[in-house]
């Protein structure tokens, strides 16, 4: 018999471990032993007790050694993507970028022109598009680490208090509360940018959502005048006051853990429009805590394409606009683009890849279908396609969509966005199942994806193995709009 053990647990024993038959001896050894001696079970043809504890340490073995491998891959990848981030010196001037045409492919490596392949590496293309929108678009966002921020609350009134090397500033915000919200019913929260173009509170209260609010002169002003608790603590960054609104509502959020216990800090999204939606997806992409963003009628530097106007009835906002009269929005690296050949064609990366950079969360847009200054067919028929596509490959489709508000409230942040948008809040807040078609881009018409890599294309295809291969290589049915 020891010989028989010694046999089938060395040269064969991996074999019949994992064949059908070993794990049913090992089962049925496991299940009979504790009621059985040892003697007993040793009498047995179909199971031996020295046989089934030896069996039973290679399965925990196994197991054991399939969980280092999980924990190092994770461990490794996320080490890979934050040494994918290239540092500010890497970065090329923009007059040495290259002219890119069309859409920039989301799956391609910028610096190093490599392709997308397994699901590693996204993480790190991840990395490397987050550095190149914060060195050529937003500045570099303050790091939370050194921050320490602290809050009080006076009813609906919250002032925040943020501390960093020796130096301190303040600014106030407020929270309106849905009914029924307490400390054991906490209820989902969206942070809304003001006062120039404020979002009304009613659609998400009767949704059962809180609004928390605040006024951007108080953190920064809306002007080339360093001016306000932003500024007070990062007076030397070169970043853009809209990064700063958008650090605004990361450090909401962090007051609202510290003295709003009625709202459940796990489900929290951002709104805003036009500057403001601007600010909503500035704010989405780097706090990752945000799980919706609501960017409504936002153009360029939001969801406006820099690469792609339809202004045959109106003119679109785009780079030179936002340079010449609104250059502190964003870095002084936005506004060398207006001084070299190609202009905007020399960005390294496009609208549809702010709004990748928001998933694995979800994301909205509105626009309305005259308000031809925000690009709406821009933004709409080019930018949801080219990024659906990357939400599609991740498994997530349902987590990206856009709205076309028709007239006659099609004009810029007509308020019937917020009552439309609410289904798409209450299915990523509650779990809400929806009918409403939030990639119906109808009326704006279809252009397709101007990617060199799918030209006016979109792609279906079945995402089994998004994990291991490009949407070019899984097998998708490349469908050609007109």
């Amino acid at each position: 018999m020891a010989h028989k053990r010694d046999s089938y647990l060395s040269t064969g024993s991996l074999m019949n471990l994992f064949s059908f038959h070993g794990f049913c001896r090992l089962a049925f050894c496991l299940v009979r032993s504790p009621g059985r001696i040892r003697g007993q079970i040793n009498k047995s043809p179909y199971c031996d007790f020295h046989q089934c504890n030896n069996l039973a340490m290679i399965y925990l073995k196994v197991l054991a050694l399939h969980a280092i491998i999980v924990l190092g891959l994770r461990v490794i990848g996320v080490a890979i993507a934050q040494g994918c981030a290239p540092s500010a010196a890497q970065l090329p001037e923009p007059s040495d970028l290259p002219i890119i045409s069309t859409l920039p492919d989301p799956f391609i490596f910028r610096l190093s022109d490599r392709r997308v392949r397994p699901r590693a590496d996204w993480d790190c293309r991840r990395a490397e598009l987050k550095t190149l929108v914060q060195h050529y678009l937003y500045g570099y966002w303050p790091d939370p680490t050194r921050e320490t921020v602290r809050a009080s609350r006076d009813g609906i009134n919250l002032t925040i208090s943020v501390s960093v090397d020796g130096k301190t500033a303040s600014f106030p915000a407020n929270i309106t509360l849905p009914s029924g919200a307490s400390r054991a019913n906490r209820v989902p929260v969206v942070i809304a940018t003001g006062p120039l173009v404020p979002v009304p509170p009613e659609p998400f209260l009767e949704s059962g959502v809180a609004v928390a609010a605040f006024d951007v002169q108080y953190v920064a002003n809306d002007s080339y005048a360093r001016i306000g608790a932003f500024w007070d603590l990062y007076a030397d960054r070169d970043i853009g006051v809209m990064t700063a609104w958008a650090w605004a509502e990361s450090k909401i959020l962090d007051a609202l853990g510290e003295v709003v216990p009625e709202v459940d800090t796990s489900r929290v999204g951002v709104v805003g429009c036009s500057r403001y939606g601007k600010t909503a997806l500035a704010a989405a992409i780097f706090d990752e805590r945000f799980k919706l963003a609501l960017v409504m009628s936002s153009g360029a530097e939001g969801i406006g394409p820099w690469r792609y106007y339809y202004e045959s009835k109106g003119a679109a906002e785009k780079v030179e606009n936002i340079t010449t009269k609104y250059g502190y929005w964003s870095t002084t690296e936005l506004c060398k683009f207006d001084n070299v050949a190609g202009n905007s064609t020399r960005i390294p990366f496009d609208a549809h890849e702010l709004v990748s950079l928001v998933a694995p969360r979800a994301i909205l847009w509105d626009e309305g279908e005259e308000d031809w200054w925000t690009n709406p067919e821009g933004s709409v028929s080019v930018v949801y396609g080219a990024s659906k596509i990357v939400f599609d490959w991740l498994g997530i489709g349902d987590k990206v969509g856009v709205h076309v508000r028709p007239p006659p409230d099609d004009l810029h942040c007509g308020l019937s966005a917020y009552p439309a948008a609410q289904p798409f809040v209450q299915k990523v807040f509650f779990g809400t199942p929806t009918n409403v078609n939030f990639s119906n881009i109808s009326p704006v018409p279809s252009r397709g994806v101007p990617m060199g890599i799918l030209p006016s294309a979109t792609i279906k295809c079945h995402l089994r193995r998004r994990d291991r291969i490009t949407p070019k290589r899984i097998g998708c049915t490349l469908r050609r709009e007109t």
